[in-house]
């Protein structure tokens, strides 16, 4: 079931959100590094966002989170006007059955009821696996920065798509 996160999902959100993270970057990042992730940290961030209304969607079998999604509007100041897909993950156990799909349609119909008539995302450009599954969502690379993340500076990729 993808219903709006609830705040006793928090906990569930940030640890899917810390394993997807150390699932998809294990090449990229220092193994040290991914392993100071902290779910209580996370946990917090995720709870803020939900209590504030940020459109937070959980996918949740027997009451427990096995993934996630969240929009809103765009944060680059050449895409003012869009929506964005700021994070999606799934348990990495469950990668490739599905679920990951049903939550990116369930977030493309929350920012397309908010409005939206395009959407953007960023994915670190060392990440095959979540570009590939993009593409075959309809997102099509636009444009790259570089960002530091877990001390490391790293290219990013920004995908678009027409709702």
């Amino acid at each position: 079931m993808i219903r709006p996160a609830r705040q006793e999902d928090a906990q569930g959100i940030a640890r899917v959100h810390v394993r997807g993270w150390q699932a998809a970057y294990a090449s990229v990042f220092p193994t040290e590094a991914l392993a100071q992730l902290s779910v209580e940290q996370q946990a917090s961030t995720w709870r803020e966002g939900i209590v504030a209304g940020q459109t937070i969607l959980v996918a949740e079998e027997d009451g427990v989170v096995e993934g996630f999604a969240a929009v809103g509007s765009a944060q680059d100041e050449d895409a003012e006007g869009l929506g964005e897909l700021y994070a999606i993950y799934v348990e990495p156990e469950l990668w490739g059955r599905g679920l990951g799909r049903r939550l990116i349609r369930a977030a493309e119909d929350a920012l397309r009821t908010s409005g939206f008539p395009e959407a953007v995302l960023w994915v670190l450009e060392e990440n095959p696996r979540a570009r590939h599954f993009y593409e075959g969502s309809g997102w099509r690379a636009d444009t790259s920065r570089r960002i530091e993340v877990l001390g490391a500076d790293v290219p990013e990729v920004r995908y678009r798509k027409s709702l």
